[in-house]
């Protein structure tokens, strides 16, 4: 290798042993002050709107591992241009990494929740990596004379052992930082919870659904993590369900504050209920149906007796995140709850544990609240919640969707007769009709499976007689209201898209 390849990867493992070892030291003072989290954190909150609805797009529910793989090939690259460096001018190596270090720290101190001690993960990480630099950039001296008497001449060499080492001691401390901050505590807990039964059950999808191969199910496989999850978290609130404590108040006359046993013992409710995301394409898979147990909101409402003029509720995540959701919408009548359980068990952790707020008909970013700690009666002229403050409508009734599941673009059709089927939903207005169309032609209205509730999708199935060549399959539905969703496709920005799904089969 050359002496240039040999300083780059002297560079690398530096940045290494200041990743690894910070990461350590955050699961000590917690996962989200380590360097990458605070930094990826920052990112998220100043990319610009546009930016962001492309990473979605593309990346869907791995638009966080794709922001931290980007963060760190933009991390080795700069490491390793400073290795090269170093080797002839070594303060550059020390001014980097102290850049660096105070980019982490800033990044930490200034997260939502955050205290003094949230910076010292990238300092700790820092001053290790400076030492890593020492012992692995050493001095060149002339080879000529006498050894001790050696004279010292400018630049550095790499010692080939030292950077062995600091990609050892890079890989044990993160090794180590991910069993101390992992989550296994918090699921072994969580897989201990009986959750109580529902003093009331909903109507279940179970023997109701179409028998059609590729259609989605009613309910989503969350065992396997099939259900989609779209936030803003690097890292998942582990929180303690014997600490835990919801804070409800703000412009209320009586303030609450429950535990989560307390939480567990009030009557609940157990439906199954559909949640879309805002930044769902036409045609995107980033809504799921679960069945979920939880506290009625209204009665929550009716125990801390909100202000008249308190027209929002602002939920707050252990994250530091915030939504903003109408106060009128959660004792309309409609399943408005504070979950505790998913698919009879508790909360999967990734889906908000060990509480998390959602409301039928309200996209998730004003409804739907993981990992919740408090609720706040407030206003929507006093407060902005995190995505109204970066242009998004306060208010966001879910709009009339559908979606063609099969067949799809890749898959290859005979000539016959062939069932085009999806889902399709209006939450709180209901479905009413779906129909479909070929290559333009007349519209044809599908079958539609027996009506769960207005909460959840609802699956359909066309009979097609495809022919040879290559068709243009299209979709639209009609609520319950008679509003069929509008044929001009618009994006998800600023309240959710619209349009209809559309897709090219070849039948051969």
């Amino acid at each position: 290798m050359s002496t240039r390849g040999r300083s780059a990867v002297a560079g690398l493992a530096c940045a290494a042993v200041a990743i690894g070892v910070a990461e350590l030291a955050a699961a000590v003072v917690t996962p989200a002050s380590a360097p990458v989290v605070a930094v990826g954190a920052a990112v998220i909150t100043f990319t610009p709107e546009p930016v962001k609805e492309f990473a979605i797009a593309v990346f869907g529910v791995y638009d966080k591992l794709a922001l931290v793989a980007g963060i760190g090939l933009i991390l080795a690259i700069i490491a390793a241009v400073i290795g090269v460096a170093c080797a002839r001018r070594p303060w550059i190596g020390y001014g980097g990494l102290a850049g660096f270090g105070l980019l982490g720290v800033v990044a930490a101190v200034t997260r939502p929740g955050s205290s003094p001690w949230w910076a010292l993960p990238s300092l700790i990480g820092v001053l290790a990596a400076m030492l890593a630099l020492r012992l692995v950039f050493r001095r060149r001296v002339a080879l000529d004379g006498p050894e001790t008497a050696r004279p010292p001449v400018p630049g550095r060499d790499v010692d080939r052992r030292g950077v062995l080492i600091g990609f050892g001691v890079a890989g044990v401390a993160g090794l180590a930082g991910w069993r101390v901050g992992g989550t296994d505590d918090i699921e072994r807990i969580r897989s201990t919870i009986e959750l109580p039964r529902a003093r009331s059950v909903g109507p279940s999808a179970v023997g109701k659904a179409l028998d059609v191969k590729g259609i989605t199910p009613y309910l989503t496989d969350t065992a396997n993590d099939g259900f989609y999850r779209i936030d803003t978290a690097l890292t998942l609130p582990r929180i303690d369900p014997g600490k835990y404590r919801l804070r409800i108040g703000g412009r209320v006359a009586e303030p609450l504050s429950l535990s989560y046993q307390e939480l567990l013992d009030l009557p609940l409710v157990e439906r199954e209920i559909t949640l879309s995301c805002v930044s769902n394409e036409v045609g995107g898979e980033l809504a799921g149906t679960a069945r979920w147990l939880g506290v009625p909101l209204k009665d929550l409402l009716d125990m801390v007796k909100p202000d008249a003029g308190a027209d929002q509720i602002v939920g707050r995540s252990a994250d530091g995140w915030t939504c903003g959701t109408p106060t009128k919408v959660c004792s309309d009548g409609r399943d408005a709850m504070l979950a505790v359980g998913m698919d009879g068990e508790p909360l999967p952790i990734r889906h908000g544990f060990p509480v998390r707020m959602l409301v039928p008909g309200l996209y998730g970013y004003v409804s739907a609240t993981k990992w919740l700690v408090e609720l706040e009666l407030s206003s929507f002229d006093d407060f902005d919640a995190y995505w109204v403050r970066r242009g998004w409508d306060a208010e966001a009734p879910i709009k009339t969707f559908s979606r063609i599941d099969t067949p799809t673009a890749t898959k290859r059709v005979k000539p016959g007769r062939t069932p085009v089927a999806g889902i399709a939903w209006a939450q709180r207005r209901g479905i009413g009709a779906v129909e479909v169309r070929v290559d333009d032609g007349d519209w044809r209205e599908a079958e539609l499976a027996p009506v769960i509730s207005t909460d959840t999708w609802r699956q359909w199935v066309l009979a097609w007689d495809a022919t040879p060549g290559r068709h243009r399959l299209e979709v639209r539905a009609t609520d319950e209201s008679g509003d069929t969703q509008p044929e001009k496709r618009v994006t998800p920005f600023p309240n959710g898209a619209t349009g209809w799904h559309s897709v090219l089969v070849n039948v051969e």
